[in-house]
C-alpha cells in the first residue's frame, strides 16, 4: 500500500470541527489532559478577554475531575512550576493532590513549594475552600510544618513579605513545633509574639540574619546601615522602608537579585543609585547592575520570562542609563536561548487582534494588572523565532494580513516593539496560511508557526464561517499549504500553534504534522524543537516525561 499519511482522502485531512471556541468560532476540543496542561502553563486565575477568573477555575476543576491520573497531576504541577514558571496553577494542582493521594503529595511538595510565595498561595487556596476543604488536613499540616522547620532563615524572611495571607497566618494554622531555640525564637518574632512567650528561647537565640535586620532598622545613620548590610542575604523589600540615604540604597542594590534589579530600575534611579552627586554618574554601580541583569547564569537561575525584559525595557525611565537598557536587550536574547534553529524558513503568524490586547496574566484589578499584553508576548516570540531563522516571514494579522517590514538582525526587544503595533480587530487565524498560499506561493517553507490565543471566529471575511467539510479555516488553508509546499519540494511541512491563553480549544487538531502547545516561557521551545526534529512527542508527553 502507498503511504497512508501522504495519500489520505481530503475529507479525512479536513477534519470537521467539533466545538465552538469562546469567541463563537469553529474549533477543536483538546483532550482533558492536553487542556489541563494548557491551563497549567498559561492560567493565572484572573479574568481574560473571553472568560472570567471564576470561569477559569470552573474549567480547571472540571478537567481535573476528568483526569483520573494522580501521577500525571503531580508531573503537571512540577512542569508548571519548574518549566513554565507558573505560581498559582502548581499550587492548585498540589491542593487537589492533597485530597487524592497524600503520599504522592508529600513526594512533590518541596519541589513545587520552592519559595514562600507559593507556600502562601497554597495556604490561601486551601483556606478558601474552593477545592473542598477550608483547613489544613493532618497530612497537609505535616507538609507545612516540615517546610517551615526546614526552610532557611533567608527563605522564611522572604516568605514574610506580603499579606492576605501572611506568613503569620500560615504559622498560626500550621503550628509547627520548633526544632530548636533558634527556630522557636524566629517563629515567635515572625508572629509578633512578646519575647517572654518565646520561652525557653530568648532574643539572643534569634538567627544572626534577623538580629542584623533589627539592628539595621534601628540604626541612626546611613553609614551604620550600610556597614550592617555588607553581604547580608536579606531581600531588599525588608530593607527599603528604613533606608536613610542613597548610600544605603546602593548597598541595597547589591543585595538585589537580577529579577529585583530588572523590576526596580526606576526605583533605583529615583533613589540616586546611579549618581555620585555633583552631576556625575556612578559608573561602578551602572556596570554592576547591567552585569547582573545580563548575566546568563543569573537569568537561567532566576527563571524569568523573556517577556519580562520587554516589560522592563518599555517601562524604564528615559533617564535610566543606556548601558542598563542595553543589558535588557542582551538579557532578552539569553532568555530566548532555547528557541531552535528550524530546518528551514517558516511562516510566522502573529495574532494582533483585539482579544490579544488582554493582559497576558489576566485582569487583577486596578494597579495590579500587568501592562504586558498577549500581543506583546506574541510579538516577542515571533521576533525571537525570526532572529534565529532570519529567512522566515512574519505576518501580523487580525481580519487582514499586514505587511511587516522588519530587520531580522535588529534586537529581539526592538523587533517585538514594532510588531506589536499592528492590528486590533477581529480574528482570522487562517490569514497567514492564506498569504503563504497566495502571495508567497512560490516560496518554500519548512512549516508555519501561529502565535495566538486561538480564538479565531472569521474565515474568508465571514463571521463564524467554516472551510470545506466543516473544518476550520486554519485546517482548510493548512491542507492547501501542505499541497503547495510538496510541489515546491518540502515533503513534511509542520504547523506549530503556540497558545498564550488558558482556553481549551484549538484551530487545528493534533496530527503528525500539527503541534498545539501552550505557555509563555521559553520551555515551549523544548517541545517545538523535538517536534521539528520529527520526534513524535507532544505537549502531554512533554509533561509525562517529568521524573518525580
Amino acid at each position: 500500500m502507498a503511504n497512508s499519511a501522504l495519500f489520505s482522502s481530503i475529507k479525512s485531512l479536513l477534519q470537521r470541527s467539533d466545538t465552538s471556541n469562546e469567541a463563537g468560532g469553529r474549533a477543536y476540543k483538546l483532550t482533558p489532559k492536553h487542556a489541563l496542561a494548557q491551563l497549567a502553563a498559561t492560567g493565572c486565575f484572573n479574568g481574560v478577554y473571553y472568560t472570567s477568573a471564576e470561569g477559569q477555575l470552573d474549567t480547571l476543576r472540571t478537567l481535573i475531575d476528568q483526569v483520573d491520573d494522580n501521577v500525571y497531576l503531580a508531573k503537571l504541577a512540577f512542569y508548571a512550576r519548574e518549566r513554565a514558571f507558573m505560581k498559582d496553577m502548581p499550587a492548585a494542582l498540589l491542593c487537589v493532590l492533597s485530597k487524592r493521594d497524600t503520599a504522592l503529595m508529600h513526594r512533590v511538595f518541596d519541589r513545587i513549594v520552592d519559595n514562600g510565595r507559593v507556600l502562601r498561595t497554597l495556604f490561601q487556596m486551601i483556606r478558601s475552600g474552593r477545592f473542598g476543604r477550608a483547613s489544613l488536613s493532618s497530612s497537609l499540616q505535616r507538609a507545612f510544618q516540615r517546610w517551615l522547620n526546614e526552610a532557611s532563615v533567608t527563605k522564611l524572611l522572604s516568605a514574610s513579605i506580603g499579606s492576605d495571607p501572611s506568613l503569620r497566618d500560615v504559622l498560626r494554622m500550621a503550628r509547627p513545633t520548633p526544632k530548636d531555640n533558634a527556630r522557636r525564637a524566629l517563629f515567635g518574632w515572625l508572629t509578633d509574639k512578646e519575647v517572654d512567650k518565646w520561652a525557653p528561647a530568648v532574643e539572643t537565640d534569634l538567627p544572626a540574619h534577623v538580629q542584623a535586620l533589627i539592628a539595621y532598622r534601628q540604626a541612626d545613620s546611613a553609614e551604620a546601615q550600610a556597614l550592617i548590610l555588607g553581604d547580608l542575604p536579606i531581600r531588599w523589600d525588608l530593607l527599603a522602608d528604613a533606608a536613610l540615604s542613597p548610600l544605603v540604597w546602593k548597598a541595597i542594590a547589591r543585595q538585589m537579585g537580577p529579577q529585583a534589579l530588572r523590576m526596580n530600575l526606576n526605583t533605583l534611579l529615583r533613589h540616586e543609585v546611579f549618581a555620585m552627586g555633583n552631576g556625575k554618574v556612578d559608573n561602578e554601580m551602572i556596570d554592576y547592575v547591567a552585569g547582573r541583569i545580563a548575566d546568563p547564569d543569573e537569568i537561567h537561575r532566576s527563571r524569568q520570562f523573556p517577556y519580562q525584559y520587554l516589560t522592563a525595557y518599555l517601562n524604564s525611565s528615559d533617564d535610566v542609563p543606556q548601558k542598563i537598557k542595553a543589558a535588557l536587550h542582551k538579557a532578552a536574547e539569553v532568555a530566548c536561548g532555547n528557541i531552535p534553529e528550524l530546518p528551514g524558513p517558516v511562516l510566522i503568524g502573529l495574532d494582533t487582534s483585539g482579544s490579544m490586547s488582554c493582559s497576558v496574566t489576566g485582569h487583577r484589578g486596578r494597579g495590579a494588572t500587568s501592562k504586558m499584553r498577549c500581543v506583546d508576548v506574541a510579538a516577542l516570540f515571533a521576533a525571537a523565532i525570526l532572529r534565529r531563522n532570519p529567512d522566515s516571514i512574519v505576518i501580523p494579522f487580525d481580519t487582514q494580513a499586514y505587511d511587516a517590514r522588519v530587520d531580522p538582525q535588529d534586537s529581539i526587544l526592538s523587533l517585538s516593539e514594532r510588531l506589536a503595533k499592528f492590528g486590533g480587530g477581529g480574528t482570522d487565524c487562517s490569514l497567514p496560511l492564506h498569504e503563504a498560499n497566495t502571495r508567497y506561493c512560490k516560496r518554500p517553507f519548512a512549516g508555519a508557526v501561529l502565535v495566538s490565543d486561538m480564538e479565531g471566529w472569521i474565515y474568508g471575511g465571514h463571521p463564524f464561517a467554516h472551510g470545506r467539510h466543516g473544518a476550520t479555516g486554519v485546517v482548510d488553508e493548512w491542507h492547501a499549504f501542505v499541497k503547495n509546499q510538496r510541489l515546491l519540494g518540502v515533503q513534511n511541512p509542520k504547523l506549530i500553534s503556540i497558545n498564550l491563553q488558558a482556553y481549551t480549544t484549538v484551530q487545528a487538531p493534533e496530527r503528525d504534522d500539527v503541534l498545539n502547545i501552550g505557555g509563555f516561557s521559553d520551555a515551549v521551545f523544548n517541545t517545538v524543537a523535538s517536534f521539528l526534529e520529527d520526534d513524535t512527542d507532544r505537549f502531554v508527553r512533554e509533561v509525562e516525561s517529568v521524573e518525580l
